[in-house]
């Protein structure tokens, strides 16, 4: 057949057949192999190194880092090539819009139900529609404690143990920097969830009227309220946990937890028993759901590589060593990202064995 091709035509139309058909032998093959490893009978996973990259993002808030890390390795494990998460730092606000229309693949940064708002898109006609994403295991289960601090020293002294307190003058007074009779609370950055969590909280409750919430760089947020506190000037923030943040400023010595009502309804449980710090009551009603810490990937993507999903289903890291990692961070100038990847492959050497269980699971379903 080629040969009778090559007879009928000739100069630029000969260059123009041949490379029609190259292209189309290199598109038979990929379909041949994506087919076969969508009906599950292509090669094992370990051997999709080459064939399969996994373009993995990560957080852009560094107590997510060494989680990204970890994953990221146990993949290359699995057999699969698999992108730098650092270069794909991204907020909320962009990874889930970029990840439902498939331009990633997956992070390990899901915080639910605070992420539960991306998982859906609204039409123009004011319709919601749910986005192709799939929340994957419990990386950091009902680990994930968020919520209202502020410094020991103020709020001992004007007898505050909640955020309702804010409704009362003075203490507004008290916590207001820029003159405005507000006061300033240290919140989140722009497109992480808690930033829009926290505009809710004071859009709903009448304390909130007394509250305005300074939207920045949080570690630079957070370096400024050690600052003030080591000035003995009063200090409000917003922090969750596993984060370095509470190894700076400690529960129930620099800082205390405020308690706060929970949102028009909230059915996750908000309340945690035998929080250190707490100003309030025992258990400590924070007003905002316990997280999970869990994987998020495309449905496509985890649909054609089931032993991603089959891993991500069961890899558990302790907050306490999530936490420990990160204190590891704060006692530094700089870490860099090599010194995560050497955390979280020290990390897999010292649960070995429970990794290999993982992998196993992941390869054989």
């Amino acid at each position: 057949m080629r040969d009778r091709v090559q007879q009928v035509v000739t100069g630029p139309q000969r260059l123009l057949v041949g490379a029609v058909l190259a292209l189309l032998v290199v598109l038979s093959a990929a379909c041949e192999v994506r087919g076969e490893r969508v009906n599950g009978t292509g090669p094992p996973a370990q051997d999709l190194r080459e064939e399969v990259s996994v373009t993995l993002a990560r957080a852009n808030w560094e107590t997510g880092f060494f989680q990204a890390a970890i994953v990221a390795r146990l993949l290359e494990d699995l057999g699969y090539e698999v992108t730098d998460p650092a270069a794909q730092t991204r907020t909320p606000e962009s990874f889930y819009p970029l990840l439902a229309r498939g331009e990633l693949d997956l992070w390990v940064n899901g915080w639910f139900p605070l992420h539960d708002a991306f998982l859906e898109r609204e039409l123009v006609t004011g319709q919601r529609v749910d986005e192709p994403i799939e929340p994957v295991g419990n990386l950091v289960a009902g680990g994930a404690v968020q919520g209202y601090l502020a410094d020991k020293a103020t709020a001992e002294a004007l007898d505050i143990t909640s955020m309702e307190d804010f409704a009362r003058p003075e203490v507004a007074e008290a916590f207001d920097q820029d003159g405005d009779g507000r006061a300033d609370l240290y919140g989140c950055e722009e497109g992480w969830g808690c930033r829009l969590a926290i505009d809710e909280h004071l859009a709903q409750f009448a304390w909130g009227e007394s509250v305005e919430q300074t939207v920045g760089d949080y570690e630079a947020l957070v370096a400024e309220a050690g600052r003030r506190i080591d000035a003995g000037e009063p200090v409000l923030l917003y922090t969750w946990t596993p984060n370095w943040t509470v190894e700076l400023l400690e529960p129930g010595t620099d800082v205390v937890w405020l308690e706060a009502p929970a949102l028009p309804g909230e059915t996750a449980p908000t309340s945690v028993a035998d929080l250190p710090g707490c100003a309030g009551d025992d258990p400590c009603a924070l007003g905002w759901a316990v997280n999970d810490i869990r994987a998020v990937g495309h449905r496509v993507f985890l649909d054609d590589n089931p032993p991603v999903r089959r891993l991500l289903d069961v890899v558990e890291i302790p907050g306490s060593d999530v936490a420990a990692q990160n204190a590891q961070m704060l006692g530094t100038d700089e870490y860099t990202d090599a010194q995560i990847d050497e955390d979280a492959a020290a990390w897999i050497a010292d649960n070995r064995d429970v990794v290999d269980q993982w992998l196993e699971h992941a390869r054989d379903g």
